[in-house]
């Protein structure tokens, strides 16, 4: 009778690990939706190959009128918000190789930062060199343009990380062909050396015209034309 009652407990305990397996399986992982979106788009109205892609977090995402900053440039924006660079590698088969770009603009690495303490400036490099070699891999005659992490009223105290950060990232660039490092950081700072505070919405995170203007002319001269 007892070893009955066990087989019906283990019994039950397999059921409910399998049920947890099950729906853990079925949850969609992190901006699942947002890729989701953009292959609903490509699918309904495909965009052409070997144009400019821009890709990353929100600073991109936001820019939803990027094309007209650069309307001599074919521009693909497939930012999405509140990604870090994993997210970013994450999906490169779905939001970077498929269109087989002539150039990539990366802005990634803030929320990567913001994400923990623990995250440091070498760990956004790593992340980064990680990034470069899958699409050097897959895209090899693309050229690779990163968007240094910018500075921010609400995360200040991130400032001495992103700096570092960017510096790492621009000393690699600057060894390898095809690319360029667009230094916005230190066009975003005041005379003391503080973030511009009127570049920015009221979040104190993400930015509006005059933010979005200082990005063009910096980004602008490192586009490829047709």
């Amino acid at each position: 009778m007892k070893s009955i009652k066990f087989a019906k407990i283990i019994t039950l305990i397999i059921g409910f690990c399998a049920f947890g397996f099950l729906a853990h399986s079925q949850q969609k992982p992190a901006f699942w939706d947002d890729i989701r979106s953009f292959k609903k788009s490509d699918s309904i109205s495909p965009v052409p190959k070997h144009e400019i892609l821009f890709v990353g977090s929100s600073s991109f995402t936001k820019w939803t009128d990027v094309q007209s900053y650069f309307p001599s440039y074919p521009i693909i924006n497939r930012g999405f918000g509140g990604s870090t660079l994993l997210d970013v590698i994450r999906y490169a088969p779905d939001i970077i190789y498929p269109y087989d770009p002539k150039q990539v603009v990366i802005y990634c690495g803030d929320n990567d930062l913001a994400s923990s303490d623990t995250i440091s400036a070498a760990t956004v490099y790593s992340r980064f060199i990680e990034l470069f070699q899958m699409i050097r891999k897959h895209l090899p005659s693309a050229n690779i343009v990163y968007v240094a992490i910018k500075p921010s009223p609400s995360r200040v105290k991130l400032m001495p990380k992103a700096k570092e950060a960017n510096s790492k990232i621009k000393e690699f660039l600057s060894k390898q062909p095809k690319t360029g490092f667009v230094d916005v950081f230190s066009l975003m700072l005041d005379a003391s050396g503080k973030p511009i505070e009127d570049i920015f919405i009221e979040d104190k995170l993400h930015m509006n015209a005059k933010g979005y203007a200082i990005w063009q002319k910096a980004i602008e001269p490192y586009l490829l034309k047709k």
